[in-house]
Parts: C-alpha cells; structure tokens; sequence
C-alpha cells in the first residue's frame, strides 16, 4: 500500500499539460512508491482511459462547499478552488497529500521529498509568492509626501472574500501562500479550519482564488503551523528562470543557482506556454547566453 498520494485535477482543456505533469512525476523512480492520483473536473472518457493506463485513481470531483450557479457558468474546473480542501474525502487511505496544479511539472524530485518531510507532524508544506528573484511583493500608491496606501494581495482579496477589517490587516503584509502546490497529513488540522475559512470566501467573493486566500487566513489569522520551503519548490517567475548548461536543467537566476524543483506555469503572464507545447521563450544562461527553449514538460 502506497502511503503518500500526488493529486491534480483538470478538466479537458487542461490534458495536455496534466498528462505532462503526471509523465513528469513517472519519470522519477521515487514515484514507483507515491500515488498518483486525478480528480476529473470534465475530462472525456478517452482521455480518462489514457490516464487510466498511468495513474492509480481518478474520482469524479464535487462541489464540496454549494456555489450559486451564476459563479459557476459551466466552468466545471472551478472546482478545484474548492475541492482540493477535500483530498482526503476522495482519497482517504494516505498518510500524505500533495496537490500539484496541471500546469506544472517536476523537474526535481528533491521537490517532492520537502514537500512532504514539510508536512510531517502536523504542518502544512507550502512555497510563497515572494523571493529575492520574484522583485515587487507589494505595490503602494503615494498620496502626500512620504505617505503611501499599501496594496497587498492579501489584502485586496480577503477584503472582497468578506474577511473582516481586521483579518484582511492581519495577512495584508505576509508572504503570499501559493496553493498551486502544497502537502498535508491525513489528520492535519488545517483541512477543518481551511473548509471553514473556503466556505466564507465562497459566500462572500468569486471562487477564483478563495481557496488561496482561505489558506492565507488560515496560517496568518488562524495560526495553524507552516513550514515555508524555497521559491525553487514552486517557481512561478518563469521568465526569471535560468538555464545551467553543464547540467543541462532549470535554475533559479541568483547564486547558487539551485535546480528548479517544479516549474509552475501560473498567472496570466504564462498564458501562452500553457496554450502552446512548442511555445519558445528566450532564457538566460547562468553563463550569460541567450538561448531559445521550450519550457513545457517533453519526454
């Protein structure tokens, strides 16, 4: 029996790049002991047969928390804002849970191992928006002299997910807590406090996000107990990426120049490679080079 459990989820849209990720995690022979697990938020039954051949289960995903349809508009993949608050409902016999978004891969299993040495005893394992390389974590608008209004988003989005005055203070200036990936154990107190936290989100703002912002209330406010691991773990910034040649992988632009664990195309910015397999961005080397590549997972 498999103790620990990889779960993502997508709908058909996003196959191609959850079967990435998943070949992604196959290519580590640490994988051979982990779970892979799919939640299906609309895959057709073919490309569920095709996952079938790779993965151990694919479960059906639920509306855990009720929505009002209007927020929904048949965008069933939306239910991975609420549903990975849920990963034991689904998947109930591991010790250990680690959500990946589909447009990720691993690229260093190193990664994996943190993410779930993180989370032992109780602690959630997350990486944060914020790093030396990512720059700006906070914007301010100047309004007389030396004065400045501070915009956080934290702030902005616990203050439109009906969190208090108070709680949207508490969590405007920390790290921002990227749930794209993250672990808990089975019996991990987070999973209650952070349903709770969703279920306010969801009745107050748009489900986009309110599972991100829930976790950030949950840590910050709620002070349940984190381990923080390094940008590499989730790296986002991907137009900030380097290339190492000698070693032929992904590292992160500044000294010592530590292999990108996985690489996470998220945010807007990334639109196109998560579009486009053959998508070129053009990358720094650690040697100075510029070099022309594709960023998404190939075999």
């Amino acid at each position: 029996m498999k103790k620990n459990a990889i779960i993502s989820l997508a709908d058909s849209n996003y196959f191609e790049l959850l079967e990435e990720l998943v070949d992604s995690i196959k290519s580590f022979k640490e994988s051979e002991n982990t779970a892979i697990c799919i939640l299906d938020a609309g895959l057709s039954d073919e490309q569920k047969k095709i996952l079938s051949n790779k993965v151990d289960q694919i479960k059906s995903a639920d509306w855990d928390i009720e929505v009002p349809g209007y927020k929904v508009r048949g965008k069933e993949w939306l239910k991975s804002q609420v549903s990975r608050a849920f990963l034991p409902k689904y998947f109930p016999n591991y010790e250990k849970y680690l959500w990946i978004d589909a447009d990720a891969w691993v690229n260093s299993w190193e990664a994996i191992d943190l993410f779930l040495r993180g989370c032992e005893n109780n602690k959630l394992s997350i990486a944060t928006s914020a790093d030396r390389a990512y720059g700006r974590v906070l914007r301010a608008e100047w309004v007389f002299g030396s004065f400045a209004r501070i915009k956080s988003q934290n702030y902005k989005h616990a203050k439109s997910s009906g969190f208090s005055e108070k709680i949207a203070r508490q969590v405007a200036l920390k790290p921002h807590l990227n749930i794209g990936v993250f672990a808990l154990e089975l019996n991990a107190p987070h999973w209650k406090v952070w349903q709770k936290n969703l279920k306010h989100a969801l009745n107050s703002g748009k489900i986009w996000g309110s599972e991100q912002i829930a976790m950030n209330v949950t840590i910050y406010n709620d002070e349940l107990d984190v381990e923080i691991l390094p940008a590499y773990c989730n790296w986002t910034l991907i137009e900030g990426l380097k290339f190492d040649k000698e070693r032929n992988t992904l590292v992160e632009p500044y000294l010592p120049n530590h292999k990108i664990g996985i690489v996470h195309f998220a945010g807007k910015n990334n639109d196109q490679i998560r579009k486009n397999k053959n998508y070129i961005s053009k990358i720094k080397t650690i040697d100075g080079d510029l070099i022309d590549i594709k960023l998404r997972y190939n075999k």
